[in-house]
């Protein structure tokens, strides 16, 4: 399978192998005019909750594309999510963050206003910040060939972020911490449920304050390894290990 394209209506009760699925819109535009989709080739066509049906290209023209299904597939929502706050930052880290760990598995971003962020989401830029994550986000989803794409939280203060560790595990990546992410346990037996939280800060790291604010809410501080990260690939790269601990690799 080389394509995915969304199609958020989509609804497994419609949908029958040897039925046919349309694809209209900019998706469709995007596949017959930019992909150079033509008749016969296969690609998947997802809601992005979990459905996707997948079949060859019967149709192709500027405005729509159809396939025949004989593929179909939902994927169950994860019984235990990860989820990155990523600290906005300057330029496009926060952006790279966003898409490298949506290809990598995320299954939910919160954009953090943390102290020493440069960059900042005021006024009519916060919705269209987050516009902005969503689509890298959508984009980064369908080149991985998601079932489910992460959902783009609201822009979260850093009281915000501590307050979850009432319901969350947060896990926040510090240099400075004691114990590595590697050796974090994860008890079996009981086995803890709840959703994880990557916690990574702006360029300058995350402020004294903040470190003792979310540890004294509970959360965990953690650190990858001996080298300092940018904040564009710590993310990434602690859900990489996060991955092969929980099995999802």
């Amino acid at each position: 399978m080389s394509s995915l394209y969304i199609r958020h209506d989509l609804e497994p009760e419609s949908l029958l192998i040897g039925g046919e699925v349309t694809l209209s819109g900019p998706e469709a535009k995007h596949a017959v005019t930019v992909n150079r989709t033509r008749a016969g080739e296969r690609l998947a066509i997802g809601n992005g909750r979990g459905l996707m049906v997948a079949g060859p290209v019967i149709r192709a023209g500027g405005a729509e594309l159809a396939i025949e299904v004989d593929a179909l597939d939902v994927a169950p929502a994860p019984e235990q999510r990860i989820v990155l706050a990523q600290a906005l930052a300057k330029g496009d880290r926060d952006e790279l963050a966003v898409q490298a760990a949506t290809e990598l598995g995320i299954d939910a971003v919160i954009p953090w206003a943390a102290d020493r962020s440069v960059s900042r989401w005021e006024g009519a830029k916060v919705e269209k910040g987050r516009e902005r994550w969503s689509t890298i986000a959508r984009e980064a989803a369908k080149q991985s060939i998601r079932a489910w794409l992460p959902e783009v939280g609201e822009l979260t203060t850093t009281g915000q972020l501590a307050a979850l560790a009432e319901t969350h595990r947060l896990l926040v990546l510090e240099p400075t911490a004691t114990t590595r992410l590697s050796g974090v346990q994860f008890e079996a037996e009981p086995q803890d449920t709840r959703d994880i939280v990557l916690v990574v800060g702006p360029e300058g790291g995350i402020s004294p304050a903040e470190l003792d604010r979310l540890d004294t809410a509970g959360a965990e501080l953690v650190r990858l390894g001996e080298t300092v990260l940018r904040t564009s690939t710590a993310g990434p790269a602690a859900l990489a290990v996060l991955n092969g601990i929980l099995g999802r690799w």
